[in-house]
């Protein structure tokens, strides 16, 4: 996609807001390409990068390059890691997404390793089950769905890896039977999750000490996830899904009156899907197809590539009040056209097309915010990220999680195994493409991404945090590619993001007048005096001409970009 010239009414309007506001931001006096100072340098490395949300994931993943495996041994190594010692974001119980870029077939491939709802789980079925609380969203065991990232490390490392599961396993191993030091960020999450684990004994017995969270720096030990972690690198894959892990999540089910049998876990599969793609100036962004929320940052793209943004200029009042209006138009039509593509046939192609990018930018305002909870088509409703890449240039965009803090709190006694409540973003309104429905996948807000640069790969990155990582994708993308960014300072410059209404988190850093200019326009601000509210991130550019891998991380999580 090339940038289009607005219209004449459309560009002076703009032109309006920049000047009378002083919005344009993209260039200090210094020469710098944006007015903001990182708190951390760049990673550079020639045979390696990983970075992750947790230091001993990103070094466990390092160990393993060094080793001699590749991008893919590294990101499940990894992976496997923050299972341990990022236990509120993600578990054996939940889901991954990963994109895998192979330099030596120029190949891109994506992986749903997402889970599905049971065969026995109608909607009739399940809201004679929910009680009155739960009956405008579904909770407890029935908000728990299959857990696919298990099948999805099977999967990646049969079809690409070089290592065995059990060499890959070893290092989140030596963490859950030796312990791991809970490190800050991590701590204060753990702690504020303690009501929620106290709830059900199982969660308490496994992530509570004497009834408390460990404090930061304590060591934290898991022998129930060690044991669980020896059952998949002797058994395999059917140690998790037709031997006794899943045995044991069936049983805990059945006294929770789920709805869970056998079945559900001996039939589960990943499924490899083709990224869908579209393009600005000499850049391609990828993302996966639904049941994830990738398109919203795709349609975003296509909608803003209809302004010319340098000349708004990075984090100006006109440049974000067109980021805010064009996501919340990607977000009405995820709330209505985005499920499970084996159960509907879903407009795809349309919303991610640039003449849909076109009749959407059509719809903003340059001088008001709106609502804007309509979808443009008339007919019909806490994770962890990880990227990895190696010294032949294979990379991997790898996220992974259990949705909610400690997903469902639900724990399969004596396992580790948090359960994700993924099911939890099922519809229960009838007709509905996302409604709850047998052997389903639910609507996802895991995704990762990849950017090429003239067809070559150029970028692997992704944003933790729920509904937000579309319109941060769209941010840490523009940051790169229109305002000449590196990775860490495209990840650790202040961003902002839409809630839901009128509502919009700012972090600090950004120009108080620019701020105040958006709430004369109608955003309500919410200006945090911390960072946070806009999700931490990590990514990997490629230098072709130099071979660098320039990492980063961002700072609102723990973790650290490496390299060697």
């Amino acid at each position: 996609m090339h940038i289009r010239s607005v219209s004449v009414t459309h560009a002076i309007a703009l032109a309006l807001v920049v000047v009378s506001l002083g919005a344009s931001a993209a260039a200090q006096e210094d020469g710098s390409p944006f007015p903001f100072d990182t708190k951390r340098s760049a990673v550079i490395g020639h045979r390696g990068v990983v970075a992750t949300s947790q230091p001993l994931a990103s070094n466990a993943g390092l160990d393993i390059l060094k080793q001699g495996g590749n991008a893919i041994d590294a990101a499940i190594a990894t992976a496997a890691v923050l299972t341990v010692t990022e236990p509120h974001s993600t578990a054996l119980g939940g889901d991954m997404f990963a994109m895998v870029y192979l330099e030596g077939e120029k190949k891109l491939l994506g992986l749903n390793g997402s889970g599905r709802s049971s065969y026995s789980m109608t909607l009739d079925a399940l809201m004679g089950r929910l009680d009155e609380q739960e009956m405008d969203r579904i909770g407890g065991i029935y908000s728990v769905s299959v857990p696919g990232a298990v099948d999805g490390w099977f999967t990646l490392l049969a079809e690409y890896g070089t290592m065995t599961m059990a060499e890959v396993l070893a290092p989140a191993l030596h963490y859950a039977e030796h312990g791991f030091h809970v490190t800050e960020r991590i701590g204060e999450v753990w702690a504020g999750s303690e009501e929620k684990l106290r709830r059900e004994p199982s969660a308490a017995a496994t992530w509570l000490v004497d009834g408390k969270a460990p404090r930061i720096g304590d060591l934290f030990v898991n022998p129930g996830l060690a044991r669980t972690l020896k059952m998949i690198a002797e058994g395999g894959r059917d140690a998790f899904y037709r031997g006794p892990i899943a045995e044991a999540i069936v049983a805990y089910s059945d006294s929770k009156n789920g709805f869970f049998t056998m079945q559900d876990f001996e039939e589960h599969t990943s499924s490899w899907v083709e990224p869908l793609s579209t393009d600005y100036k000499a850049y391609t962004l990828y993302e996966l197809p639904p049941n994830g929320q990738g398109i919203a940052a795709l349609e975003m793209v296509n909608t803003l590539g209809n302004a010319d943004l340098s000349a708004l200029g990075h984090n100006s009042t006109a440049y974000l009040h067109h980021l805010i209006e064009a996501k919340k138009l990607a977000y009405a039509d995820l709330d209505q056209w985005v499920g499970d593509p084996d159960a509907n046939e879903l407009p795809v192609d349309v919303l991610t097309s640039t003449g849909y990018g076109r009749s959407q930018f059509a719809r903003i305002d340059p001088n008001r915010a709106q609502e804007l909870t309509e979808s443009g088509l008339p007919e019909r409703g806490d994770t962890v990220y990880l990227t990895v890449m190696d010294k032949d240039h294979n990379a991997v965009s790898f996220i992974y999680s259990i949705f909610s803090s400690f997903g469902s709190g639900l724990v399969v006694p004596d396992s580790g195994i948090t359960l994700q409540n993924r099911a939890a973003l099922f519809s229960l309104e009838e007709g509905h493409v996302n409604v709850a429905a047998p052997h389903k996948r639910p609507f996802h807000t895991i995704i990762p991404a990849m950017a090429f640069k003239d067809d070559e790969f150029f970028m692997s990155f992704g944003v933790m945090g729920g509904a937000v990582q579309p319109q941060q994708h769209v941010q840490v993308f523009l940051n790169v590619v229109e305002f000449g960014m590196n990775m860490q300072q495209a990840l650790e410059v202040p961003r902002v993001n839409h809630n839901r209404g009128m509502s919009v988190t700012a972090e600090p850093g950004i120009d108080p007048a620019v701020l105040d200019a958006l709430e004369a326009m109608g955003h309500e601000l919410r200006r945090r005096s911390e960072i946070g509210g806009v999700g931490g991130g990590q990514g990997i550019i490629f230098d072709r001409a130099t071979g660098a891998m320039i990492g980063g991380s961002s700072h609102h999580k723990d973790g650290i970009a490496v390299a060697y």
